[in-house]
């Protein structure tokens, strides 16, 4: 009885607080429909549901999908997850100029993605370096371009 009591009150203690007692996770289909219509974040959203496996089968081909447009869209954290995967070869061939390159772009606002871009600045070979900056350059056009395009 007296553990029930104490339960009792460390819950109003944390809903009190404003501590949610239970987490609940983003709903797929409601998140899924937001994505399908442009919204970056739930792009973002749904990557990171396929990334983890939450809600649905786990599957880097489509977490890869969904962060891309997410990231197309200017998305920081999308932009640094896409860092992750080409750094780690998750759903796509390792490629560390291609990781430097997101991380560079989410860097602008992502202080993770900066201190990611900047540990793996220290392994390439100056061509690597080159590479990298180089299509960091052009990834950053072409998202400019269809922020441009989109009126944003």
């Amino acid at each position: 009885m007296r553990a029930l009591r104490l339960l009792l009150i460390c819950g109003a203690l944390l809903t009190a607080l404003g501590a949610p007692l239970s987490a609940k996770a983003p709903d797929f289909a409601e998140t899924k429909k937001k994505a399908e219509a442009g919204n970056a974040s739930a792009q973002f959203n749904l990557g990171l549901m396929y990334a983890k496996g939450e809600g649905v089968p786990k599957d880097d081909a489509e977490a890869l999908r969904w962060y891309r447009k997410a990231a197309d869209q200017g998305n920081a954290l999308a932009q640094s997850n896409l860092g992750v995967m080409y750094a780690n070869g998750r759903g796509v061939p390792k490629d560390d100029a291609e990781a430097y390159a997101w991380y560079n772009l989410a860097a602008i606002s992502d202080d993770d993605a900066r201190k990611r871009r900047d540990e793996l600045e220290k392994t390439l070979t100056p061509e690597q370096k080159a590479r990298a900056q180089q299509r960091s350059t052009e990834l950053h056009n072409e998202i400019e371009a269809r922020k441009k395009a989109a009126g944003k």
